[in-house]
């Protein structure tokens, strides 16, 4: 069956980057050694994403489950994201990729708030392709915030909240101020490492999005595995609850 997103079409594809800690172990080696491994994947990715049609890529690098870990991790992975920034920043520019954060930053090590605020700016003409990082993210809490700042600023519709249109497209507006304004929602949702679940990750962005788990472990991921899953992609049929007719791409039921 074929897909109703036209092949041309710039597609936003998420992306749980699991699996480095059990990569590192299963090696016998400490799983600070499997989130460096996972750095070069991204960048496979990264360079391949725009040959294949994908406009938008998010990445989850950090949830804020994530500060429950051992604080040498943490730390780890803070400085691990803080390297990639000064290493990757000028090959992201030079190659027209849009880097952006979403996510709390308020609990970020100090200084890394202000080279993550640098890299943006200097990235910002990039057209190739959007590049977001989510980091200290929970979807629950970026819906949480969106529905309270809808709210805050218009009191008076408090008796208005529902799950209507009118209600939803307000929210979705708000939580992509927060994450980034124009981002269309998820097309196809990636996760690597084995595990079948979304973990608060873009729930209320992923919320017709396809679904794609790899049992690939994310220091092994590469351009080719995320070809195979744009490719597969591309062959679902996506009728977002509607019935495909002959003549038009959808019809109501």
């Amino acid at each position: 069956m074929q897909s109703t997103c036209d092949s041309q079409d710039h597609l936003h594809v998420a992306i749980i980057m699991d699996g480095n800690g059990r990569w590192a172990t299963r090696r016998g080696l400490p799983r600070s050694v499997g989130h460096r491994a996972g750095v070069d994947a991204v960048r496979r990715v990264v360079e391949a994403a725009p040959g294949l049609g994908i406009g938008t890529l998010t990445l989850f690098g950090f949830s804020s489950a994530n500060w429950r870990r051992p604080a040498a991790e943490v730390e780890a992975l803070m400085s691990l994201f803080r390297d990639y920034l000064r290493l990757e920043l000028r090959r992201l520019a030079e190659n027209g990729i849009h880097l952006t954060v979403i996510g709390r930053r308020d609990r970020l090590p100090g200084g890394l708030r202000e080279e993550i605020d640098a890299a943006e700016r200097a990235t910002a003409g990039g057209r190739r392709l959007d590049l977001r990082i989510a980091i200290d993210y929970s979807s629950r809490e970026a819906i949480a915030r969106a529905a309270g700042s809808w709210l805050a600023e218009m009191p008076f519709a408090r008796d208005m909240v529902s799950a209507d249109a009118g209600f939803a497209d307000i929210l979705g507006r708000l939580l992509a101020r927060q994450g980034g304004s124009g981002v269309k929602d998820v097309d196809l949702m990636i996760r690597s490492g084995g595990e079948k679940r979304l973990s608060d990750f873009l729930l209320w962005e992923s919320a017709y999005a396809e679904l794609c788990f790899l049992d690939t472990r994310w220091p092994d991921f590469d351009g080719a595995d995320l070809g195979a899953a744009v490719a597969d992609f591309r062959g679902r049929e996506r009728t977002y609850g509607a019935v495909p007719v002959r003549g038009t791409p959808l019809a109501a039921e």
